[in-house]
């Protein structure tokens, strides 16, 4: 049966969803594109629509800035789910109309805040809510789940020395003096490196500041340089503090970036605006590159039951995707993917109510159509 799905921001994440739930489908849905911009509509509806032979349906709808017009009302009556690609900010509401028309909810945001409030909103409610399903948060802490139950059920011990996840949005070149260029939003960035990373240590859930914990790592022989930012962890830290000595979020870079980065950032330690005046500063001096690739590592390290020390990991490289002669880049279906796949667990009709990343079932989510597309 073909449902309809309402995808909220028609920038490159909510393109991508609507290119992959059109394309790769079971049965193709119809997709209804909103947007606070016309312009970003018809721009996205054509990049969408270009080569596609897909029999579902794309409608585009402009979506007032304040609350809703009784047209997106009527809309929202007639879908089935509202996947959430809009800022951040617009969460909790855009969650409460979902609540409010019955609609099924899943969205990306890392932001705690209005996490917890959607939490409350949708507590008891009948149709579901996964919350923050894309990449980190999203796909590294279903894949740490993963890696956890094969240590337990390896290595007959469910009590580890420390859960690791990783992920880095990733140019192919860098340059110094700062390493890096912009694949994803300014905004993400300069946020996750000034708030504080939630942590496990010694079995006690704590704060650390962001980068201050900086590691060099080699995967597929490939050198790079890790630390510490906000949001990416999830509910993994509740999901495993009795169980995990150690449990962190590390955010990937090539090699020099962060020594730069915290440069900057003590620039403008003192100043009350310090996540405006560090983008204003990463906007001027850092390009924004569209050639990206991502990079995902986890691991869990533990003792057997001989008491062995074991570490479990695994490493996912992935590039930008053609699809139809369209290039997707990277961090768009890295993105998209675990939404999309969180669409279809919702639309099977098992889930009400909140349901976090420590909630998924990671062997049907890993496997499932979209996800095991891009992380091959």
């Amino acid at each position: 049966m073909a449902h309809k799905i309402f995808i909220a921001g028609a920038g490159g994440i909510g393109q991508a969803a609507a290119i992959l739930l059109r394309e790769w489908s079971e049965n193709a849905p119809d997709i209804v594109l909103g947007d606070i911009s016309r312009e970003h509509l018809d721009e996205a509806a054509a990049f969408v629509l270009h080569g596609s032979e897909s029999t579902g349906s794309l409608e585009t709808l402009e979506m007032p800035a304040g609350e809703a017009s009784g047209e997106l009302l009527s809309v929202f009556d007639s879908c089935d789910v509202l996947l959430d690609c809009a800022p951040g900010r617009e969460a909790p509401k855009l969650a409460r109309y979902s609540r409010e028309h019955s609609m099924h909810y899943a969205n990306l945001t890392e932001y705690v805040a209005e996490t917890d409030q959607i939490k409350a909103l949708a507590r008891d409610a009948e149709t579901g809510f996964v919350l923050q399903t894309g990449l980190a948060p999203g796909f590294v802490n279903v894949l740490a789940v993963s890696l956890y139950d094969q240590f337990v059920e390896e290595f007959d011990n469910r009590n580890v020395e420390r859960i690791s996840m990783k992920v880095g949005a990733l140019t192919a070149h860098a340059h110094a003096p700062h390493f890096y260029g912009f694949t994803w939003s300014p905004i993400g960035v300069a946020t996750e490196y000034v708030k504080n990373s939630r942590v496990v240590r010694d079995h006690k859930i704590t704060e650390l500041p962001a980068l201050s914990e900086r590691e060099e790592i080699v995967i597929g022989g490939r050198r790079f340089e890790a630390d510490l930012t906000s949001g990416g962890a999830a509910d993994l830290p509740e999901h495993f503090a009795l169980r995990a000595r150690a449990l962190d979020y590390k955010t990937i870079r090539h090699v020099g970036h962060f020594e730069w980065a915290s440069r900057v950032i003590h620039e403008f330690a003192n100043d009350e605006h310090l996540p405006r005046q560090v983008l204003k500063r990463f906007l001027r001096e850092i390009p924004a590159v569209e050639d990206d690739f991502v990079l995902v590592h986890a691991g869990v390290e533990g003792f057997d039951s001989e008491g062995v020390r074991r570490l479990l990991e695994k490493a996912f490289f992935v590039n930008p995707l053609e699809i139809n002669g369209k290039i997707l880049r990277a961090i768009q279906t890295t993105t998209a993917a675990p939404l999309c796949e969180a669409a279809m667990m919702l639309l099977s009709g098992d889930h009400k109510g909140v349901v976090l990343q420590s909630g998924i079932d990671p062997k049907t989510f890993l496997n499932g159509r979209f996800v095991s597309r891009v992380y091959s």
